[in-house]
């Protein structure tokens, strides 16, 4: 199934060449909302992603993996078609539920059927080199979408929600085009208890947990850190003109860092990349609070280089305690505990943002993360994955 990969590059490429992220806050902004409320928005984002997340990496599990990520991209699609046309506080709430609905179906399916794929080949010790190829192509893809989205909102802000829903729409021929690996129709879990056992055995395994768990705390921290992103270009007064520019560098950083993530766990084993991951991403915090100006700038890129090199790291050490009729789910466990962070803590950050400073704001998402991080990988950090 050689075809599989390709289209799951196609995928992320459709989920990642996001031509509104560039420019987003602006348009908020331009909708009389302030970072709070931009947080909240997100949140409910988050919330989207939190309802349906479990049961559909259970769907994906016993349904296929194939129809799930067909759901999540017409569900996509539909998210930012309702955002084109949406003024207000309310509609974009209602927009974002949807794309948080959509992405839960795709999130845990791609990494389930990009590893089943490989396994059914006898090939699942590739799979850190070709998760970090295919979050390196949406790293690069969302690089390039900076440039794109800049260039379109200098016609309008909302213009570049008209073509994320062309772009979104790529991914339904891609979906369709799957085949599910026939491994998987053989270990098909069975009931719908089976997502509240494969919870709690997750969390009975001790390794596991910690894996999915460190996995968990590091998606959360990089995901608000790129909300911080365009308030500190604000802050550090880079000309707007620039910010699309500076997003594809950010990204590109990324894309670069993720394709060559397996040497790095090669070289330093399972516990000098977790403390390397868990100290580099806290002090890429604690250096972008203490120094908020242009030349700070170069902080943003050394943060985004250790995200390149954390997810495809993180993301394998999940698979390799886990069964592949319980992949989806586990790997939508991930993110279901990403996304329930971000809806709690994305407020409170706004909230300091805006009546205390991002200064401030940066050094507790930081600070939390550190503590927390350190704690849940420590199984880990005690032995070395077989």
């Amino acid at each position: 199934m050689p075809g599989n990969i390709l289209y799951l590059y196609l995928i992320k490429i459709s989920k990642w060449f996001n031509l509104v992220m560039p420019v987003v806050v602006l348009f908020y902004q331009e909708n009389g909302m302030n970072m709070q409320q931009i947080f909240m928005l997100k949140s409910v984002y988050s919330l989207g992603i939190v309802v349906m997340e479990i049961p559909s990496g259970y769907l994906a599990d016993v349904w296929g993996r194939k129809k799930t990520l067909l759901m999540g991209a017409v569900l996509g699609a539909t998210g930012f078609a309702l955002y084109s046309f949406s003024y207000g506080f309310w509609a974009f709430a209602v927009a974002e539920l949807v794309l948080g609905i959509g992405y839960s179906f795709v999130s845990g399916a791609d990494a389930a059927m990009l590893y089943d794929t490989l396994k059914s080949s006898k090939r699942e010790g590739k799979y850190i080199k070709q998760e970090g190829r295919i979050t390196s192509a949406g790293n690069f893809a969302e690089a390039f979408a900076g440039i794109c989205g800049g260039l379109l909102a200098t016609i309008s802000l909302r213009m570049p929600f008209y073509f994320q829903f062309a772009v979104a729409s790529i991914a339904i021929p891609a979906a369709f085009l799957l085949k599910e690996p026939n491994m998987h129709a053989k270990e098909l879990a069975i009931g719908f208890k089976a997502i509240f056992q494969t919870v709690r055995q997750t969390f009975l395994h001790v390794e596991l947990r910690s894996a999915l768990l460190v996995s968990s705390f590091t998606g959360t921290a990089s995901l608000t850190f790129a909300w911080f992103a365009q308030p500190y270009f604000q802050k550090a007064g880079l000309p707007v003109s620039l910010f699309g520019l500076m997003w594809t560098l950010l990204n590109l950083s990324a894309g670069i860092s993720a394709f060559w993530s397996y040497k790095v766990e090669r070289r330093l084993g399972q516990k000098n990349s977790l403390l390397f991951i868990i100290a580099g991403l806290s002090f890429g915090y604690f250096f972008a609070a203490w120094e908020i100006s242009l030349a700070g700038i170069a902080i943003l890129f050394f943060f985004y280089v250790m995200r390149g090199i954390s997810h495809p790291i993180l993301k394998d050490y999940i698979n390799r305690h886990t069964g592949s009729e319980v992949r989806a789910t586990i790997l939508s466990l991930r993110d279901f505990v990403i996304r329930i962070n971000f809806a709690v803590i994305g407020p409170v950050l706004g909230y300091f943002t805006d009546h205390f400073s991002l200064g401030l704001a940066m050094l507790i998402a930081g600070g939390s993360y550190l503590l927390i991080a350190f704690v849940a990988a420590w199984p880990l950090l005690r032995t070395e994955v077989k």
